[in-house]
């Protein structure tokens, strides 16, 4: 499913025009952007929780030469499934 299918069973479940629903999943997408972007875990019980991880700085190989080299720190964004989740997925 794709972001505006996604926005399309909005509209329809919820009773919403499909530009009121682009909206109102433009902004939750806008604020778990932005929360994590600062550093802070967004937990949608049930759903899951999304979190910063922190990747330490390594070392490693360039394929084409095998010369060792620095691979710097780094952030990225992780996400862990909540157990309806995993349930719904599990059936």
């Amino acid at each position: 499913m794709r972001k505006p299918e996604l926005a399309s069973a909005i509209a329809e479940r919820a009773d919403l025009s499909k530009d009121k629903a682009s909206q109102v999943l433009n902004v939750i997408l806008d604020e778990i952007t932005g929360s994590v972007a600062k550093g802070q875990d967004v937990s949608l019980i049930g759903f899951g929780s999304f979190t910063v991880r922190e990747r330490a700085a390594r070392t490693g190989k360039n394929p084409q030469t095998g010369q060792p080299l620095t691979i710097p720190a780094s952030k990225t964004v992780a996400f862990k499934p909540g157990k309806a989740l995993k349930d719904a997925v599990a059936k």
